[in-house]
């Protein structure tokens, strides 16, 4: 039953990228307003969907940490779903994406066109100086800069280092920065295709406000991520 309702899910979830892709072209050449709500649009749909066909839904706590204006928002990676629900929940993010992904039909395109920020990995510190500069740039325009700082999707319960990007960008943007914590590995592993019913949990921490040292601020993200998924797991398991 779960493997028809995701299948299905899947020819939703790209089938409408694709068809409103077409759609809401004309959004590209306006303001860029005109695509972030043509892109909530996308997104409504899609969760409608995850809901529909596969049972998933998803809750917000910590609503009260959400940031308003320029901010450096660090993010458990587990799935492809925080990619899609980050942009619904914060009010205007601008995610941090490998260089390839600006690329595909589609989802290139929109993401240019929303400002996010491409990296270039293969170009070592030129592609990290110029992701500085468009982090400071997305928050000098009261826009939360998300990025995933294990740069990977990891199965729940997986560990990675944490990469020292995130802490270039916490002394770089000069900004707080909000931890996320989350247990959509659950439900919507990161790799395969087969969603679970349950209701993923993503969780907004306390803010680490600018001004720590570099070694400080990467064993205090680590911590607080860490110590907050694994609290999520271990509460959807034991319920």
């Amino acid at each position: 039953m779960h493997v028809i309702g995701s299948a299905l899910f899947v020819v939703w979830m790209y089938g409408l990228m694709a068809v409103l892709g077409v759609l809401f072209a004309p959004t590209l050449l306006g303001p860029r307003e005109w695509t972030r709500a043509a892109f909530r649009v996308y997104l409504a749909l899609v969760f409608a969907g995850l809901r529909v066909l596969c049972g998933v839904r998803y809750q917000v706590k910590g609503r009260e940490f959400l940031p308003e204006g320029g901010a450096l928002v660090a993010s458990k990676h587990q799935s492809m779903f925080e990619t899609l629900a980050l942009w619904a929940i914060l009010p205007d993010p601008a995610i941090i994406l490998k260089k390839e992904l600006s690329y595909l039909p589609f989802f290139g395109w929109y993401a240019m066109k929303l400002k996010n920020i491409k990296v270039d990995r293969a170009a070592g510190a030129k592609a990290l100086r110029a992701m500085l500069k468009q982090a400071r740039e997305r928050a000098g325009e009261g826009r939360q800069v998300v990025i995933f700082p294990q740069g990977t999707r990891l199965a729940p319960g997986e560990h990675e280092s944490y990469k020292p990007g995130v802490a270039g960008l916490y002394s770089a943007m000069g900004a707080p920065c909000i931890p996320v914590a989350l247990n959509s590995g659950l439900y919507w592993p990161p790799r395969g295709f087969v969603r679970r019913p349950g209701t993923i949990i993503v969780e907004f921490l306390p803010a680490i406000e600018p001004g720590l040292a570099k070694d400080a601020f990467m064993a205090e993200l680590e911590t607080r991520i860490e110590t907050a998924s694994n609290a999520l797991l271990a509460s959807a398991r034991e319920g």
